[in-house]
């Protein structure tokens, strides 16, 4: 055989293992794993592995209510619905069922607390009424609505983070709240309850908002009396990725419930143009995911982190799909989703998948306290399959399986 003859079989045959192992749909995104399964299915097997109860999310030594499990929680509802596999049903309405009692009090829920982390999980508790019918877990939603009719407030009305951190309002408490709200407010006639939630939505963008860096930042304290607060604004010294991260998700997540002729639902749409702008601005060129701290790229100490990339992946992808956002950040979405394919998932023995490379923690004061610099936020804790990496990952790739090999957008969505 002619050596030109050999190199065309070798090339040949090259082409042929890519194209089998790594099937692309016209989106531009792999259209199923290695696994043969969907990647959302894979990863949501994987974690229901190795948290065999809902509780033990978060690497949990005994049950606890918190943002975490609700949002792996809200995840499996959304792989339920779109496979039809009552597994995950049922493992989340087992996770409830211990936590809830049949009076509907939720286990290690303090409402006088005024934690508005604690809020989050009451998204899948809608989906468990609505297919059960069971009291109990209207009775547990309603406790957490409640919270938020009292929840301290700034002067201009916006929730504190929590009653631990005065006069503060933080990127990650928009998801923790506004989303659930949004959602309750549609399900159970409160269309009142909408104005609520573009005011947070609002007061955030106001106040965290630095218009020269084109960024979010993690935090504000009204009354400046915190030492990470700028004398000035009242800002948080640095941008981390996750906070961030939250607040887009809490975008795209509320505007699914408000309503079209909704008088401020133009200017949160305006906000969420704005997130998708600044995310790609920032979006690291080689790998196509996000930094730690947003804007310190390459900088030493600084890392691409698992949370924020798929939080922003998600927010692409699904404000491009739903036409809140220009079509050209569906790029930026697919750019993401690869990059978080090639460089942060990593198959394990036992066949499962793992996310890398995750932010275990951040926040600001508190005891030991907590500054808010860029040492401060390079330094924390990383780990493997955190849920707040883990989560937002299944529902980015469900947007994308969801689309098939198809890109367009909803044409309604965007008035």
């Amino acid at each position: 055989m002619k050596l030109s003859n050999i190199a065309f079989l070798a090339l040949a045959l090259f082409t042929l293992a890519c194209s089998t192992s790594k099937q692309t749909s016209s989106s531009g995104v792999p259209s199923k794993s290695p696994s043969g399964k969907p990647y959302s299915v894979w990863m949501a097997d994987s974690e229901m592995k190795r948290s065999p109860q809902g509780w033990m999310i978060d690497f949990r030594p005994e049950p606890k209510w918190d943002y975490t499990q609700g949002l792996f929680a809200s995840a499996l509802e959304r792989v339920w619905k779109r496979t039809g596999d009552q597994k995950y049903f049922t493992y989340i309405k087992a996770f409830a069922d211990t936590m809830i009692t049949e009076n509907g009090t939720i286990k290690t829920y303090k409402k006088a607390d005024y934690n508005i982390d604690r809020v989050n999980p009451g998204k899948f508790l809608i989906a468990l009424h609505r297919e059960t019918g069971k009291q109990k877990y209207k009775i547990a939603l309603d406790d957490l609505r409640d919270q938020m009719r009292t929840h301290p407030r700034t002067s201009e009305g916006g929730y504190w983070h929590k009653k631990i951190y005065p006069h503060q309002m933080w990127l990650d408490g928009l998801y923790m709240a506004s989303p659930f709200l949004a959602q309750y407010a549609a399900t159970y006639n409160e269309p009142q309850l909408f104005n609520e939630v573009a005011k947070q939505i609002k007061l955030v963008d106001k106040y965290t908002y630095v218009k020269e860096k084109n960024l979010f930042y993690h935090g504000w304290d009204e009354k400046r009396e915190q030492k990470w607060a700028d004398p000035k604004t009242g800002l948080s010294p640095n941008v981390w990725g996750r906070a961030m991260g939250w607040y887009a998700m809490a975008l795209v997540d509320a505007l699914d419930f408000m309503p079209v002729n909704h008088p401020e639902r133009a200017d949160i749409l305006k906000i969420t143009q704005k997130m998708a702008g600044s995310l790609a601005q920032y979006q690291d060129r080689e790998t196509g995911l996000w930094w730690q701290v947003v804007d310190q790229a390459n900088r030493e100490g600084n890392y691409r982190e698992g949370s924020a990339s798929s939080m922003f992946t998600y927010f692409l992808v699904k404000a491009a799909k739903k036409g809140y956002i220009d079509q050209k950040y569906m790029d930026n979405a697919r750019r993401g989703y690869n990059g978080i394919l090639e460089n942060l998932i990593r198959k394990e023995a036992d066949g499962t998948i793992s996310i890398t490379n995750v932010c275990a923690v951040a926040g600001l004061g508190g005891t030991p306290y907590r500054d808010g610099t860029y040492e401060y936020y390079i330094n924390e804790e990383k780990r493997d399959n955190d849920p707040k990496a883990v989560s937002p990952f299944i529902m980015a790739a469900l947007e994308f399986e969801e689309m098939g090999g198809k890109t367009s957008v909803s044409k309604s969505a965007s008035k």
